[in-house]
């Protein structure tokens, strides 16, 4: 048994984070505070009944990834529906391109942005026409 079950993501500024993934994704959040002893938050990322997992933000105990560095770490990719409309969102909120909009031709769209922490992520929208 390997399967990935939960995932944290490490932030600076948890009101940020929270704000940030709660408007652009619609995550809501659960305050684990008190069981994890530090500034800890679940992330409900959608229903019981559709495919992924849930995790957390976590208080960032070190510094932040320096800018431009290679990736030393996961990177938690979302499914979305609409891609530019997603992509809209992150830019509003505060997020970054990392790597702009791609094909994977015949399977989906994909890019990747850095969060207001510093962190990237990917968003992926499956479409078989894509080129």
């Amino acid at each position: 048994m390997g399967r990935l079950v939960h995932f944290e993501i490490h932030v600076s500024d948890m009101e940020r984070a929270k704000k940030f993934y709660g408007e652009v994704f619609g995550w809501s959040f659960q305050d684990w505070s008190e069981y994890a002893g530090m500034p800890y938050f679940g992330a409900v990322t959608g229903n019981d009944d559709e495919p992924g997992i849930n995790g957390a933000l976590m208080q960032r105990r070190g510094a932040p990834p320096e800018a431009n560095a290679a990736m030393n770490g996961f990177a938690c990719t979302m499914g979305v529906e609409n891609y530019d409309q997603t992509e809209a969102k992150i830019l509003e909120h505060g997020g970054k391109v990392a790597l702009p909009k791609h094909a994977l031709p015949g399977m989906a769209w994909q890019g990747y942005y850095l969060d207001p922490e510093g962190n990237v992520f990917g968003i992926h929208q499956p479409d078989e026409n894509a080129k």
